[in-house]
C-alpha cells in the first residue's frame, strides 16, 4: 500500500526483495536474529541497493531518493524494500547511501542501527521521523542527530581540483527531524486501521516523507 501511495504521488516505483525470500521469522528458533542479520546485515543491504540504483540511473532515471524504515529486527515491520525514483529500504542502508551520496535526498523513519558518526557523515538533504517511545531510536538519540544536522548548515568545505584551488561555502545539507508524540516504533507502517489516532500519525509521517521528496527529488 505503501509502495502504490508513493506512486500515486508521480515517483517511479520499484520493490525488490532485498532480503531474498527469507524475512526475519521471531517464531523460528534456528534462525535467530543474531543469525539471520549474518546473511541480511545492512552491508549486503547497501550494496544490493548501489545495484538497483545503478539500474535505474541506466533507465534514464536522473533523481533518486531513499526512504529507510526500521530493519525489522524483532519487531519484523517491514519485510520489502522500495525504490522510486526513490528508494524505501532500511535506515541503516539510507545513511549509507546518504554519505556517498548516491541519491538526492533521503528519510528516515523508525530507524534502527543508525549512529551518530553515520548522520556526521550525511551529504544530502535529509529528514528524520521518529517517534516518543522508541527503545531502538529514542527521541534523545533523534536529538543529537538534530543538532549535528544542524551544526553541518553552517560549515564550510575547501575542496582541491586538478589543476586548481577551489573554495566552496554551501550549506552541506538541508535538514528536518521531527519525534511523533504517543507512538512507538513501527508506527508508520505497522498501525490498526480501526485506531483513528493510529492512522493519523501514520498518514502524517507518509505525507512528510512525501512532500520532502517533492522538494528534492521532483
Amino acid at each position: 500500500k505503501l509502495a502504490d501511495k508513493v506512486a500515486a504521488a508521480g515517483f517511479y516505483v520499484v520493490a525488490p526483495d532485498f532480503f531474498h525470500g527469507e524475512p526475519y521469522d521471531p517464531n523460528n528458533p534456528d534462525r535467530p536474529l543474531s543469525v539471520w542479520i549474518k546473511d541480511h546485515g545492512p552491508d549486503k543491504g547497501y550494496e544490493d541497493a548501489k545495484l538497483v540504483i545503478n539500474a535505474l540511473k541506466s533507465k534514464g532515471v536522473s533523481s533518486i531518493g531513499a526512504a529507510g524504515f526500521c530493519w525489522g529486527g524483532e519487531y519484523h515491520f517491514i519485510t520489502r524494500w522500495l525504490m522510486l525514483g526513490l528508494l524505501i529500504t532500511a535506515a541503516k542502508v539510507v545513511a549509507g547511501l546518504a554519505k556517498d551520496p548516491l541519491i538526492q535526498a533521503a528519510v528516515m523513519l523508525h530507524p534502527s542501527f543508525v549512529t551518530v558518526d553515520d548522520i556526521k557523515s550525511v551529504k544530502v538533504p535529509i529528514a528524520i521521523l521518529g517517534a516518543e517511545h522508541d527503545h531502538i531510536s529514542p527521541p534523545e538519540l533523534l536529538k543529537q542527530f538534530d543538532e549535528i544536522l544542524k551544526a553541518s548548515e553552517d560549515s564550510i568545505e575547501m575542496k582541491r581540483y586538478k589543476s586548481h584551488i577551489a573554495y566552496l561555502l554551501y550549506l552541506i545539507v538541508d535538514s528536518y527531524v521531527k519525534i511523533f508524540p504517543k507512538v512507538a516504533h513501527g508506527w508508520s507502517v505497522r498501525y490498526d486501521v480501526n485506531d483513528l489516532a493510529a492512522v493519523s500519525s501514520a498518514n502524517e509521517a507518509q505525507q512528510d516523507m512525501l512532500e520532502w521528496f517533492a522538494k528534492y527529488v521532483k
